[in-house]
């Protein structure tokens, strides 16, 4: 089609694949945001829940673990599971670029966007 034009042609396609792939990204963005993980501690007592973007949106707790002599140990128990849906969030976002990335030929372990 571009006979004659040397790698413009090749140019071209690669210019119409970025522009794909940014669109995909981006519905990938508002995907993630509507993907929940729920992140735990305590055998279940101490629930989070957060967005794959890692936006906690939720906390559900136990009421047998409230006994003010062990404030500490509730307060442990809510910092672990939030940080337990946080690496989820991140774990799932990871996974769902990857599916997206897959046949970019990048090197593996490479994490977008940059």
């Amino acid at each position: 089609m571009f006979k004659g034009m040397g790698g413009l042609g090749d140019m071209g396609k690669m210019m119409k694949a970025a522009q794909e792939m940014q669109g995909k990204m981006e519905t990938l963005q508002d995907d993630l945001r509507n993907m929940h993980v729920t992140g735990e501690s305590g055998a279940g007592l101490v629930k989070a829940t957060s967005t794959a973007k890692g936006e906690l949106v939720g906390l559900d707790i136990d009421p047998s673990i409230f006994n003010p002599d062990e404030k500490e140990v509730v307060e442990d128990l809510i910092l672990a599971a939030i940080k337990d849906a946080q690496q989820k969030a991140s774990d799932k976002a990871q996974e769902e670029m990857s599916k997206l990335t897959d046949g970019l030929g990048l090197p593996p372990g490479m994490k977008l966007p940059f």
